[in-house]
């Protein structure tokens, strides 16, 4: 009889691997949201010299848990001119896609809801249908910043879904797979892809935080222009599924796919003697991503819109397709070794560290040239 992982019979571990695999995203989705905004908390509280909740619970680790309940508890309000059924939809529509997408992430050795051979392709086609929800609801609402909050994301993650997209290409293109497990199993030595690809995982964790709406791409809800964006007219547990469970979801779901393509998901010591290690390991480098994410949200501001679309038309698209160009035209000329693609990989990256400061410094000479020219008339009629 065969045998299936950790001594069960295959077809009983078939359900129930998809079983233990949704409990660990649910998990992960509903206990991590309430788990990071209490890090986030208390994360920018200690850069920014505060406190942070401590009266609710010890070291105030209760805080969350009662704003949970607060929004549980509020009535289900919502204007009269607003579209019901699109209103009532809009939250679903941003939250299924997000969980949606831990059916093909791997949490261990055989710990993962699905093993399909399209797994990034799946990935990708799910995170164009958050647009969607999130359109629907600003129109829903019937709100004209809700409106235009909504239409601003939509401009905003249709376009770094460009460059996020083109920097997971160029991960399947040295692995060969798009199957997460065939990935994750490409790196099980010391030489994760980071090390090959750091320009591409660089240019996929800064499109990551524009897709999720993190510091310094919120634009989508930015308070000081549109009150709360396409979420102004949501409350309760509506505003808490959009907000915090989608959000904090995306969050941890960029995470994890950032931990399987460029460092090894669940591969790390003592995983091949204990394989339950591997979720262990898999959720101490989601959460290290996650923290990273948080320490951004609390040093950087954000950005106006024009500098937002500018750094990701001309900027960010223009150097991934470079990237690309030179994975796909160096994996051809090296089949056997990968040291060409790290080699170019990590010039790349150095010329885009570098050149962002001599740009920006460009930029602004010209805008102070503007400036003056601008100016002039004024100062020539005053003397």
């Amino acid at each position: 009889m065969p045998v299936g992982p950790f001594g069960i019979d295959p077809v009983i571990w078939a359900p129930l691997r998809l079983v233990v695999a949704v409990g660990l995203a649910l998990f992960l989705v509903l206990n991590g949201a309430l788990l990071q905004i209490y890090l986030e908390r208390k994360i920018q509280a200690i850069i920014q010299d505060r406190l942070g909740p401590y009266h609710v619970g010890p070291f105030g680790l209760l805080q969350t848990f009662a704003d949970a309940l607060k929004l549980i508890s509020k009535e289900d309000v919502r204007a009269q001119a607003t579209d019901g059924w699109f209103f009532v939809a809009a939250p679903a529509l941003v939250f299924c896609p997000m969980l949606a997408s831990w059916v093909v992430l791997p949490f261990a050795q055989d710990i993962v809801g699905a093993n399909l051979n399209i797994g990034l392709l799946y990935l990708t086609t799910l995170g164009s249908m958050t647009v969607l929800g999130i359109v629907i609801a600003g129109w829903a609402s019937n709100n004209k910043y809700a409106l235009v909050g909504g239409l601003r994301s939509a401009g905003q993650l249709i376009s770094y879904e460009i460059p996020q997209i083109l920097a997971l290409v160029s991960v399947a293109l040295v692995v060969g797979s798009l199957s997460m497990i065939d990935i994750t199993r490409s790196q099980a030595g010391p030489f994760v892809n980071v090390l090959i690809l750091p320009f591409s995982f660089v240019i996929y964790f800064i499109a990551a935080l524009a897709e999720t709406n993190r510091t310094p791409f919120d634009l989508p809800e930015a308070e000081s222009e549109l009150v709360a964006g396409w979420l102004t007219e949501y409350s309760g547990m509506r505003w808490g599924t959009m907000l915090a469970l989608s959000e904090y979801g995306n969050v941890t779901v960029v995470c994890a796919i950032v931990t399987t393509l460029w460092f090894g998901g669940w591969q790390g010591p003592g995983v091949d003697a204990i394989p339950l290690l591997g979720v262990l390991w898999f959720t101490l480098k989601v959460y290290a991503f996650i923290l990273v994410m948080m320490w951004i949200r609390a040093t950087l501001p954000r950005l106006r819109i024009d500098q937002l679309m500018s750094f990701c038309w001309k900027g960010l698209i223009p150097m991934a397709l470079v990237n690309i160009v030179v994975v796909a035209v160096l994996a051809l000329a090296f089949p056997t070794t990968k040291i060409p693609i790290a080699i170019a990989s990590w010039v790349l990256l150095v010329i885009f560290v570098t050149g962002i400061p001599v740009v920006q410094r460009r930029r602004l000479r010209t805008l102070r040239a503007r400036a003056r020219a601008a100016a002039a008339p004024a100062v020539r009629a005053a003397s």
